[in-house]
């Protein structure tokens, strides 16, 4: 496969902060990447490296260019979507749409006329008139119009409702990706997003943490409901997490094989929330 993004040893420091602490991975053509991490566990950085907004010690390559350096032939195939809208209120809707299409060599006025009609957002209507979830909409329209080989978002559905969130990500799945096209998705909301991901990767004080695909957690972790005698059994094959549930112990598991736990509770693949959690927490204590 095709390695869209790549970054060998890439840190950033603030002052006496270090917001990226010497990072390496690589990002495949056509795969939907989930960058989780808590606040200030250094995504924001990471993404702003990616886009070119910020300079990185390291080496760094996205599209094959020095992302900061190029940054304008970078953009052409780059679309992104941050969590608060810095669409122009003034603006109207058809304007923005004529803007786009006088601007960017890659987007499609058709395209996006097509994917707004699917919606409530008028031609004529400003942007301080749309609600967050219709602003939203706008602007999956728009980058889904624009012919780009990566996406980013940056917690994309922050603040919007159950349904609009819904709609979000089915839109994005039916009118967006297409097998080829590289989607990077950082969000709180991992629940929403797990069947989607076809890799993760946690980052954390600045540190890639783990750095997997979907497909192989089943074969690397394991979660154990657990209880009494079993779940001293069960700790002899040193979990790097528990948690009380109900009187219960889960237990979550590094490594271990399924058969060496079979027979000492109820086991199942953790959920990527659970996991994070885990690799988080364990890794502190």
């Amino acid at each position: 496969m095709t390695s869209l993004v790549t970054a060998r040893g890439v840190s950033k420091r603030f002052g006496d902060v270090l917001a990226v602490d010497n990072v390496s991975f690589e990002i495949e053509q056509g795969r939907i990447m989930g960058l989780i991490g808590p606040n200030g566990a250094g995504k924001t950085t990471l993404l702003k490296a990616l886009l070119g907004l910020t300079d990185c010690d390291g080496e760094l390559s996205v599209l094959g260019l020095d992302p900061f350096r190029q940054r304008k032939e970078l953009m052409r195939n780059i679309c992104f979507i941050a969590d608060v809208a810095v669409l122009p209120r003034w603006i109207r809707v058809s304007q923005l749409l004529n803007f786009m299409a006088a601007t960017h060599p890659n987007f499609s006025m058709s395209r996006a006329q097509e994917l707004l009609s699917h919606t409530k957002v008028r031609p004529d209507a400003k942007v301080r008139q749309l609600s967050k979830g219709m602003v939203t909409q706008l602007h999956l329209s728009i980058i889904t119009a624009i012919d780009a080989r990566l996406l980013v978002l940056d917690e994309p559905t922050l603040g919007l409702d159950i349904i609009f969130r819904k709609e979000f990500y089915g839109n994005l799945l039916n009118d967006y990706f297409d097998g080829e096209r590289t989607i990077l998705i950082t969000t709180h909301q991992v629940e929403e997003i797990e069947n989607l991901l076809t890799d993760i990767m946690f980052i954390n004080e600045g540190r890639i943490i783990l750095d997997t695909t979907m497909d192989s957690l089943a074969g690397q972790y394991s979660e154990l409901m657990a209880s009494g005698d079993n779940a001293d059994k069960a700790r002899s094959f040193g979990p790097i997490f528990e948690r009380d549930v109900f009187g219960k112990k889960a237990m979550v598991f590094e490594g271990v094989s399924r058969e060496q736990l079979a027979d000492l509770g109820e086991l199942r693949t953790p959920s990527v929330a659970d996991l994070f959690v885990a690799k988080v927490k364990g890794a502190a204590a």
